[in-house]
């Protein structure tokens, strides 16, 4: 299974969400906080041209925020995903 990595923030209510959907899913995951990482978030955010947290890796693929993963969990491509 592909490793799941999140990046989020302490208040960030789209985070929780995701979190929620993997859990919910039995998806382990590893998270990264960058509340108080600027130099970290603003590579991340260079990296993936995402502004804003959740941002969510499944593997080396960075699939976007929870809007994104909601909608792969929806189609069945979230687990295709995982086991690729």
């Amino acid at each position: 299974m592909q490793t799941v990595k999140i990046y989020s923030k302490q208040v960030c209510p789209y985070c929780d969400r995701a979190k929620t959907l993997l859990k919910g899913k039995s998806i382990p995951y590893v998270e990264e906080m960058i509340d108080g990482k600027p130099e970290e978030y603003a590579k991340l955010k260079e990296r993936t041209g995402h502004m804003t947290v959740p941002q969510i890796f499944i593997g080396e693929k960075f699939i976007g925020g929870f809007s994104e993963l909601s909608a792969l969990n929806t189609s069945g491509e979230l687990d295709l995903l995982l086991k690729a």
